[in-house]
């Protein structure tokens, strides 16, 4: 591991920092319980599409030191207007108390990582339509859009090898019906395609089944094109002294796949594998953005978006709204940057 690390901060700087952004992500989405300020569902109906309160350094010598946030002053709750008090300081404080939650589901705790005492709020970027703070909810809504990129992936990337590694070994018939499934499956558009088996689902779902239905029509459909790459690297690889030796020993064809074929295509399948998480990301949040994918009030960076489409008053009022798009963005062009590091990495010719 300190050897890759080495390479590729040496070949590629930039994948190396974005492989390291991409550990951040991560570590916030799983300490999400710990590090947000409010529950993700914790509604604050008098602060809707309140602004960002921005920490302030307060003055030495005053009763109050360290960061703090001032008071928010409704100006017109009609308008969702809102002007800050500078003369009401509510000091940061760490490991403060609030509405009581699990850490994973399991540990009970009120304690958060960072807030303020009431009445002060702090909303690090802002809140939504029904008062909820965005910051908390990018938190938790990062671990359904990054997870239903590894668990996806993964998923697709089993199919994709033992799929393209069974057409390329045995050949004849059985190359022949994979293949022309694989063909039929790429043929269709992947979006469109994503929405017909989306469609094809009661819309009734539960947020956690939705969750599950994504990863598998995602699964589903991105294993077909690894499946191809693979069978044609399985044919040249098939005929190699090694395998051929394997086959004489009488090793079963299964383990020959397994332990001598495949693990020699992961110099590709590694990259592949790094480059195809952004299209599971953004095709969860496609959904989602459409009103297919997790459902309220459970947070995901896609369906946090869905209330500015064709919301021009949104979008001027409260820009801060776009803030999962931007973590979409952030995270996709991290994986293409990093994926781009591990095909140098891996390729024997830079080695």
């Amino acid at each position: 591991m300190k050897n890759f690390l080495r390479r590729l901060k040496r070949t590629n700087s930039l994948s190396f920092y974005s492989l390291w952004l991409l550990v951040v992500l991560y570590a916030l989405a799983i300490l999400a319980d710990f590090i947000s300020p409010y529950p993700y569902d914790l509604q604050c109906r008098e602060y809707a599409l309140c602004p960002p309160t921005v920490p302030h350094i307060s003055v030495p010598g005053r009763k109050l030191c360290g960061p703090v946030v001032y008071g928010i002053v409704v100006v017109n709750p009609a308008f969702k207007e809102y002007a800050f008090d500078s003369s009401r300081r509510y000091k940061i404080r760490f490991l403060v108390k609030g509405p009581e939650r699990k850490i994973f589901g399991l540990l009970k705790t009120d304690r958060y990582l960072f807030g303020v005492e009431e009445p002060g709020k702090i909303f690090l970027f802002g809140t939504d339509l029904h008062g909820r703070d965005v910051f908390s909810r990018v938190l938790y809504g990062a671990r359904i859009s990054l997870s239903i990129g590894i668990i996806g992936v993964t998923i697709s990337f089993v199919l994709g090898l033992l799929v393209g590694g069974i057409s390329g070994y045995f050949g004849g018939r059985t190359d022949t019906i994979l293949m022309r499934t694989v063909e039929i499956i790429m043929m269709f558009p992947f979006f469109y395609l994503m929405l017909a088996l989306r469609a094809a689902f009661p819309p009734n779902l539960s947020s956690i089944q939705i969750y599950f239905l994504i990863v598998i029509i995602l699964s589903l459909i991105g294993w077909a094109s690894l499946a191809r790459i693979i069978r044609g690297m399985v044919l040249s690889l098939k005929e190699e002294e090694y395998v051929l030796a394997a086959r004489s020993l009488g090793i079963s064809s299964f383990r020959i796949i397994t332990r001598h074929i495949l693990p020699n295509t992961l110099s590709y399948t590694v990259t592949a594998l790094t480059l195809s998480i952004p299209g599971y990301i953004l095709g969860e949040s496609a959904l989602s953005l459409l009103g297919l994918g997790i459902q309220e009030p459970y947070p995901s960076w896609g369906n946090m978006l869905s209330v500015t489409v064709g919301n021009l008053r949104i979008l001027t009022m409260a820009p801060w709204m776009l803030i999962p798009g931007f973590f979409i963005f952030l995270t996709v062009l991290a994986f293409n940057f990093f994926g781009d590091g591990v095909r140098n990495v891996t390729d024997p010719k830079n080695w």
